[in-house]
C-alpha cells in the first residue's frame, strides 16, 4: 500500500480531483443555465402560442361564423392545424357556451375538470405556466394558460374562457440525457489526458529523486562516485540535482582528504615511533654500546617531544575546526600583535642570523577578529618564513592600511616555490620544500592552521614566490572607527 502514497499517486490524485471538481462545477453551471434557458424559452413559446390561439378564438366568436357555419367547428379546425405544425396540443374552454375544444383525439368526448387553482388563476386574468398532469394525463406535461377576452355589451373587455397550450417534457429530458452523456465522455477523456500528463510529469520529477535515493544508499556503502543525471530542465528538480551532485563532490573531496589525512598522520607518527622503538630496543638488548647510550637517549627524547608536538598540533587543528571565531570577534590593535610576535621570535631569528625589516605603523590600527587566533596566524607565518630563509637575509613584516582592509605581509628570501606547489601549501602535512622532511620541528600543520583561522574570519591569504622571494599576505577587516580615520 505504500506505493499508493508516493509523489506520483499524490500528484495524480490532486490532478484528478481538480479536474473532476472543475468539470463538476462547469457541468452544474451549464446544466443550470441550459435548464433555465430552455424552461424560459419553452414558457415563452407556449404562452405565445396560447395567446395567439386565444386571439383567434376571440376572432372566430365575432366575425367568422359565416365561413365555417359554426364557431366551434372553425376554431377546432384552426387549433388542430396549429397543433400539427408545432407539436403543441391545445385545450380551449368557452365559459359562455361552456364548451371545451381539444386537439387530442384521446380526450374527445370525455368529461374534463381542470385543477381549480389553475383555472381560477387564469380566469382572474393571470398567465399560468408550469409542469403538471392537469389531473387528466398519466405523466406531467409542460402547460401554459392564458385567458380569452371578449367585448361586453358596454364595450368593456371580459374574460369568457381560457386557452391551454400543452407539450411533452420529453424534449427537455432527452436533451439533459444527451448532455449527461457528453459530460461523461468529456470527463473520461479529460481524466485520461490528465492521467497521461501527470504520469509523464511525475516520472520526470521522481526519476532524479529516485536516483538521489539510490546514490545516497551507495554513499552509505562507501561509494562516493555516484552522481545524479542532469534533467536538462531549468526548474527546482534540476536545481536539486545540481545541489545533490555538489554535495556528492564535497563528500568525495572530504573522503579523499580523510584518507590522505590518515595516510599522512600514519606516516608522521610512524617515523618518530620507529626511531624511539628501535633505539630503545638497541639500548635494552646491548646492541648500542654503553658509551653511546646517552647520545641515543637524547635522540629518543627529541623524537618524543616531536611526537608530543605533533599530537598537540593535531588537537589544536581539531579545536580550531569546531571553533566559531566570529563569536569572539572584537576590535584589537593588530600593530601590537605584530610587535608581540616579533619579540617572542627574537631568539629563533637571532639563531638563524636573520635581520628583520619591520614596517609597522606607530599609531594603533584596529581590526575585527579574535586577537589570540590572529596572533597565532602571524606567529606561524613568521616562524615558517624564518625556517626557510637563507642565512644572513632579511625577514619582512609589514602592515598596509586601505579603505576597508588592513594587509599583513610576511616575506623571506630563500628557495623559490614551484607555482604548482603554491595551491597545496595550506594542505595538512604538505611539505613543498622536500628538505623540510629533515626538519625535526616541522609537522606540516602550521600553514593549514593559518588557512583554517583566516577562513573562519572570512579573510583571504595570498602567496607569491619569485626569484627566491616568497611573500604571504592576508587581509583583516578594519574596525568602524579605524575606517573613518583612513
Amino acid at each position: 500500500m505504500r506505493r499508493f502514497h508516493g509523489i506520483y499517486w499524490r500528484q495524480f490524485g490532486l490532478t484528478a480531483g481538480m479536474v473532476l471538481l472543475t468539470l463538476l462545477m462547469l457541468g452544474t453551471s451549464f446544466f443550470t443555465l441550459t435548464y433555465t434557458y430552455m424552461m424560459t424559452e419553452k414558457k415563452e413559446e407556449l404562452v405565445e402560442k396560447a395567446a395567439l390561439m386565444a386571439e383567434l378564438d376571440t376572432t372566430y366568436n365575432t366575425d367568422y361564423d359565416a365561413i365555417f357555419g359554426s364557431q366551434t367547428l372553425g376554431m377546432q379546425i384552426v387549433a388542430r392545424a396549429a397543433a400539427s405544425l408545432s407539436d403543441i396540443d391545445f385545450l380551449i374552454w368557452n365559459s359562455r357556451t361552456n364548451t371545451l375544444l381539444t386537439t387530442e383525439a384521446s380526450l374527445e368526448g370525455q368529461s374534463i375538470t381542470l385543477p381549480q387553482k389553475i383555472s381560477e388563476r387564469i380566469m382572474s386574468g393571470e398567465v399560468y405556466s408550469g409542469i403538471t398532469d392537469l389531473g387528466i394525463y398519466e405523466k406531467d406535461k409542460y402547460v401554459a394558460g392564458v385567458p380569452v377576452y371578449a367585448e361586453g355589451a358596454a364595450g368593456e373587455r371580459q374574460i369568457r374562457g381560457m386557452v391551454l397550450a400543452i407539450t411533452e417534457t420529453q424534449t427537455l429530458t432527452e436533451m439533459w440525457r444527451a448532455f449527461l452523456g457528453i459530460f461523461g465522455m468529456t470527463s473520461i477523456t479529460v481524466i485520461l489526458i490528465a492521467f497521461v500528463a501527470s504520469s509523464v510529469t511525475a516520472m520526470q520529477q521522481t526519476k532524479p529523486i529516485k536516483e538521489m535515493a539510490a546514490a545516497a544508499r551507495r554513499f552509505a556503502e562507501g561509494n562516493f562516485d555516484a552522481r545524479v543525471q542532469s534533467t536538462g530542465r531549468d526548474d527546482e528538480v534540476e536545481e536539486l540535482a545540481e545541489a545533490f551532485n555538489a554535495m556528492a563532490d564535497s563528500l568525495q573531496q572530504t573522503e579523499r582528504q580523510r584518507r590522505e589525512f590518515i595516510a599522512n598522520i600514519s606516516h608522521e607518527l610512524k617515523t618518530p615511533m620507529t626511531t624511539i622503538t628501535g633505539y630503545a630496543e638497541g639500548i635494552l638488548d646491548g646492541t648500542i654500546p654503553r658509551e653511546k647510550e646517552e647520545q641515543y637517549l637524547r635522540i629518543i627524547s627529541d623524537e618524543s617531544r616531536r611526537l608530543s608536538r605533533l599530537v598537540r598540533r593535531m588537537l589544536e587543528v581539531s579545536r580550531l575546526q569546531s571553533l566559531d571565531a566570529l563569536r569572539n570577534k572584537s576590535s584589537f590593535d593588530i600593530c601590537e600583535s605584530m610587535r608581540r610576535v616579533l619579540i617572542s621570535m627574537e631568539k629563533k631569528i637571532t639563531d638563524r642570523q636573520l635581520d628583520v625589516e619591520a614596517d609597522i605603523p606607530e599609531e594603533p590600527v584596529l581590526v575585527l577578529g579574535d586577537n589570540d587566533l590572529i596572533t597565532q596566524v602571524i606567529y606561524n607565518l613568521l616562524e615558517n618564513a624564518a625556517k626557510f630563509a637563507r642565512t644572513g637575509t632579511a625577514l619582512v613584516l609589514r602592515l598596509d592600511v586601505g579603505a576597508e582592509k588592513a594587509v599583513v605581509t610576511v616575506q623571506n628570501q630563500g628557495n623559490t616555490i614551484d607555482p604548482e606547489e603554491i595551491p597545496r601549501l595550506f594542505e595538512r602535512f604538505h611539505k613543498a620544500d622536500k628538505s623540510r622532511s629533515q626538519d625535526k620541528d616541522g609537522v606540516g600543520l602550521g600553514l593549514y592552521i593559518v588557512k583554517t583561522i583566516l577562513d573562519q574570519h572570512r579573510e583571504h591569504i595570498q602567496v607569491t614566490s619569485e626569484n627566491g622571494v616568497t611573500s604571504f599576505r592576508f587581509t583583516m577587516t578594519l574596525a568602524a572607527g579605524d575606517k573613518n580615520q583612513h
